[in-house]
């Protein structure tokens, strides 16, 4: 293993290195993100780039898409030293970029999203059915013909787009595609097909730069591995199949994480029943739901993408209209298809998309934290802005929030804390139902242990929880009661300690009962 001491890697490229990044500094107003990072990408190889959030990657994936502009350091291309002055000087050398939150247009088609800035045209005229059978060659050759070039992009799945996107980077003949955390809204099946993807391309010598918070992947799609922690590299071209998951925990943290989840604390049989679900369904994407959730415990729904877990949370909100069935709530009828009602009733959720279901990312924290309680710091037309600080302050001290400061942009915080903040809302809020709906996605492996501890705490406090993930490990991990989900309807109630992963992905995948 390389520090930035003693520099990774030979003193110059390999020779199948198409991308050689040595030395690389970025400094923002009081922040250096990136401290001498050292990286070199070979050809039709899948380098995974791992680190905490907050660990420098953003920014050095900038600085390849040449949206940042490095302080300092070398960058090669191909063997010839170059500079990066801007994302089209990127697309130019044949450098892609695939972030989390993918740049199309929804308004657009397939197609004119895959050309998008380098259209067919002749004589000022896009010639719509050159594009079109331009951008099928490119779906047939990842191995999608059945995604419609003329259909409208909004109308794909999550796992559509990111095809598309896919197909737009090799539109301009990228020889290097970085994607960061391209799996996060795939399920089992959709993850397999972006894997094939992947080493389709690597296979024709395309170069990945693959980013992912979880590393089961790094094992099954990686080549080789660079950690960042705290903008430096501390690790660089490790066997992403050789080199233990406990090592790279450690690398990327600074400490061991002997165990990830904390210790299960089975609540007394007579704690009071806060929710019970009777026969709900809602019709497109669940039937006859029933469950229930006790005070102090943590009930995990586990099922594909697709199979109407979130759509059974945001039900139990009234954020949908049930189509039938009953919601109670300590004990009393809970008015369906209005969310006021399930916030009066003490329910919270924190919903699948923080940033653009449940953030205002250009607000303070503290007034993300305050809004549903709003009301209680209003007197004669105005905010009592000093008693709302203070008890933002205390619930996310209390959360171990940080950096503490709740008067900074949500925005600045790192993905762990910024799910902290959607709690603390909540708490704040006097909620005694929490609805968890995929509370680790985007978040590193240190934050996850911390939330992870902060879901067991709210639990032990008498918060009841009801969690949904597409990590079949945090369910069994975190929860003391699964549901299994397969295509909207309950297959098996279980203790998690009875199950493994392997024997709940055959019943989700097989619809298998045990």
């Amino acid at each position: 293993m390389s520090t930035p001491d003693t520099p990774p890697g030979p003193s110059g490229p390999h020779p199948m290195t198409r991308l050689w990044m040595r030395g690389i500094v970025k400094e923002f107003p009081g922040v250096r993100a990136l401290d001498g990072v050292h990286l070199d990408v070979r050809a039709g190889e899948v380098h995974c780039l791992l680190g905490q959030n907050g660990a420098g990657k953003s920014t050095l994936i900038k600085v390849i898409a040449g949206a940042h502009r490095p302080d300092a350091g070398v960058i090669e291309w191909e063997g010839t030293t170059t500079a990066l002055p801007s994302p089209t000087a990127a697309m130019r050398h044949g450098i892609a970029t695939i972030y989390q939150e993918l740049d199309l247009v929804d308004g657009l088609t397939v197609a004119e999203n895959i050309f998008l800035g380098h259209e067919h045209a002749r004589r000022g005229f896009v010639r719509r059915a050159v594009t079109r059978a331009a951008a099928h060659r490119l779906l047939d050759r990842l191995g999608h013909p059945e995604i419609p070039a003329g259909r409208e992009v909004g109308l794909l799945s999550a796992a559509g787009k990111q095809v598309v996107s896919i197909a737009r980077a090799l539109s301009r003949d990228a020889r290097l595609i970085v994607m960061d955390e391209p799996s996060a809204v795939l399920d089992h099946d959709e993850v397999d097909n972006l894997f094939r993807i992947v080493r389709d391309l690597t296979a024709d010598g395309v170069s990945v730069v693959y980013i992912s918070h979880r590393l089961a992947e790094i094992r099954d799609i990686g080549d080789r591995v660079t950690v960042l922690k705290d903008g430096r590299t501390v690790a660089t071209g490790l066997d992403a199949q050789a080199t233990p998951t406990a090592d790279l925990v450690r690398l990327m943290t600074g400490r061991t994480l002997a165990q990830t989840f904390p210790p299960r604390r089975t609540p007394p049989r007579d704690t009071p029943e806060l929710l019970r679900v009777r026969e709900l369904s809602l019709a497109g994407h669940f039937q006859d739901v029933t469950l229930s959730v006790r005070a102090g415990e943590i009930v995990g729904l586990a099922g594909l993408v697709g199979s109407g877990r979130s759509e059974i949370l945001e039900t139990i909100l009234g954020a949908r209209r049930a189509t039938s069935g009953t919601i109670f709530v300590n004990g009393a009828t809970l008015r369906p298809g209005s969310p006021g009602a399930g916030v009066r009733a003490g329910i919270g959720l924190a919903p699948e998309e923080r940033k653009s279901q449940a953030l205002v990312m250009e607000a303070s924290v503290a007034h993300n934290v305050s809004l549903p309680a709003l009301a209680r710091y209003a007197r004669l037309g105005r905010i009592d802005r000093r008693r709302e600080l203070a008890d933002v302050t205390r619930q996310t001290e209390a959360l171990r929030l940080h950096p503490a400061d709740p008067r900074r942009p949500v925005a600045t915080l790192s993905g762990g804390n910024q799910q902290k903040a959607v709690v603390a809302r909540w708490l704040l809020r006097g909620c005694r139902l929490l609805l968890l709906d995929e509370p680790t996605r985007g978040v590193d492996v240190g934050a996850r242990a911390e939330l992870y501890g902060v879901v067991r705490a709210l639990a032990d406090s008498g918060v009841g929880v009801l969690l949904v993930s597409s990590e079949i490990p945090e369910v069994l991990g975190l929860a003391d009661r699964v549901l299994v989900l397969r295509e909207g309807r309950v297959l098996a109630e279980a203790d998690p300690r009875d199950l493994d992963e392997f024997a709940v992905l055959d019943m989700i995948m097989e619809g298998g009962h045990r």
